[in-house]
């Protein structure tokens, strides 16, 4: 491109060029998916689904609570439109009262009983779990006593089986155990002790996942796999699903879409190959998210705030529901930054050059189309006061690094250093529009710090910030390299961001999957943002 000054003309058109760039872009992301089968068919309810009651901040770890009996029938009344049976895992918390609820509106249950280290608990609540089976003996039609104690290491298989074995006798229903499909390849001597395996299918958290297309034909090979192990026994998928939102492994991406086709074709395949299957799990969970990091939260058929489906029949299924609200915000985003870019220019005696306008027509375009995805993950990935204050702060940097930026490079002033910020000051009237410009970078430096060290130590529960951070970052680094000095002394504090911004994307590298877009994107913008703060600046005029 050509360094001279440009007059009107050339900034229109990127000016449209970006627009555009940012209704394809949403056209594109907003494209609805077509299944072979509706993931809930009005004709054909579910065979079973797992149900937990807990909303907002109802939690299973807090032992005082007792979840009230008209919150759960409300819940149950609309199960009963599209399943037949619902799993439960626990009789605590009100949970007792599900088979009595449940019987109202004709659904069966699979009753749990969440059995561990305390013995004495164990014996109380296989007790409990029992007089309910005598009391609600045609809608409770199954007990499954213990659910993944030996993947967590709560017994020993010995205790189980002897737990199985004190309960079995005493009811007249079939009586079963839930383990990971791998932990009953292991311990094949507890399937002499059940009427049936329940085994838990769950592709998104296994070591190497599958992607999601190939998912529901992995599952089904490992369910093969389960059958010849314990011939003449029936295995019940008791737990498969796949996460609405949240981070990205190997190459297993959480979305809507993917939720949607897995559930829609592991339910064609139990179809027609005719085995049960439980879907995991009926209502999102936020509670979970504080354990499991946001994917925990969203494995639902049903929205866990307004409790209704997610993919309601004759409904076009994409990731993006709002999307051209999300577009709009886009495109007036977009024209904000090319309007300061225009009216910076206006006050300017030179012209700026063409490199300028393509630096603001990029980081417009970027803004444009990643301020929606970034809002969307902001309200689905923020979890507690913290969680919203840190992506909160991150996304209004998104919103004003572009803008600042090219109110920057239609001026001619490089990206301010950390100590023109913070340190005394130079002059009598020290440049506002600078200031608050390096407020913007030191903000986005310490949050993308903050993350790049969780995705270092914590990465398993850990979100990739690729969208949030990008808006940002872009506007930064072509200001730094078309405003910035090619001579001078580079700042102490931005070479160690900058160090460190480069070691973590060399880990995140190697640490996930190349499959794993999310983790690679999030990389480069780590090692973008680390380019432009090793870039040496000479200090902004006073």
């Amino acid at each position: 491109m050509g360094a001279g000054p440009i007059g009107f003309r050339t900034p229109l058109a990127l000016f449209f060029l970006s627009l555009g760039t940012v209704v394809a872009a949403w056209w594109w992301l907003a494209t609805p998916v077509a299944l072979t089968r509706a993931p809930i068919d009005d004709a054909a309810k579910l065979e079973c689904v797992s149900y937990a009651p807990f909303r907002n901040d109802q939690t299973p770890h807090d032992p005082t609570l007792i979840v009230s009996p008209e919150q759960i029938a409300e819940d149950l009344k609309e199960l009963a439109k599209v399943s037949k049976c619902i799993r439960t895992y626990s009789i605590d918390n009100g949970l007792d009262k599900v088979p009595e609820l449940a019987s109202r509106v004709g659904l069966k249950v699979l009753l749990g009983v969440w059995i561990g280290r305390d013995r004495a608990k164990n014996a109380q609540l296989c007790d409990i779990a029992v007089s309910l089976v005598k009391e609600h003996p045609g809608t409770v039609a199954a007990l499954i006593v213990g659910s993944e104690v030996l993947l967590r290491g709560d017994m020993t298989v010995g205790d189980l089986r002897e737990t199985i074995r004190s309960v079995k006798p005493r009811v007249d229903i079939p009586v079963t155990y839930a383990d990971v499909w791998e932990f009953w390849l292991r311990y094949r001597e507890v399937g002499g002790d059940v009427d049936f395996i329940t085994a838990h299918f769950l592709p998104y958290w296994e070591d190497v996942p599958p992607r999601a297309e190939h998912a529901a034909a992995h599952v089904d090979d490992v369910r093969k796999q389960v059958v010849a192990a314990f011939p003449g026994k029936e295995i019940l998928i008791g737990e498969t699903g796949w996460p609405s939102h949240g981070r990205m492994r190997h190459g297993a991406l959480a979305s809507r879409v993917n939720q949607a086709r897995f559930i829609s074709e592991i339910l064609e395949r139990a179809r027609r190959d005719n085995f049960r299957v439980n879907l995991f799990e009926a209502y999102d969970e936020p509670w979970k998210r504080r354990w499991e990091g946001t994917v925990g939260g969203y494995w639902g058929l049903f929205d866990g705030a307004e409790r209704k489906l997610k993919y309601p029949a004759g409904v076009a299924i994409n990731n993006y529901p709002f999307w051209k609200l999300q577009m709009a915000g886009g495109l007036l985003l977009c024209i904000c930054i090319f309007a300061v870019g225009w009216f910076t220019r206006k006050r300017q005696v030179a012209l700026p050059p063409l490199a300028s306008w393509a630096a603001v027509a990029i980081s417009a375009s970027v803004a444009g189309i990643l301020l929606g995805v970034s809002a969307d993950k902001m309200l689905h990935e923020s979890y507690g006061l913290g969680g919203w204050l840190v992506q909160g702060f991150l996304l209004a940097a998104a919103v004003t690094a572009p803008l600042l930026s090219t109110h920057a490079l239609m001026s001619g002033r490089p990206l301010p250093a950390f100590l023109e910020v913070l340190g005394p000051r130079k002059g009598l009237t020290p440049l506002f529009m600078s200031n608050m410009l390096g407020v913007t970078l030191m903000v986005t430096t310490l949050i993308a710090a903050q993350t790049a060290l969780s995705l270092i130590f914590d990465a398993r529960w850990r979100d990739f910030p690729f969208a949030t951070l990008t808006m940002a970052v872009v506007p930064f680094w072509t200001l730094a390299f078309l405003n910035g000095s090619k001579s001078g002394e580079r700042p102490l504090s931005e070479a160690v961001f900058a160090g460190l911004f480069a070691l973590a994307a060399i880990y995140i590298v190697f640490n996930e999957d190349f499959e794993n877009w999310q983790a690679m994107w999030t990389s480069a913008i780590y090692l973008l943002l680390g380019s432009a703060l090793w870039r040496a600046r000479t200090p902004a005029a006073a």
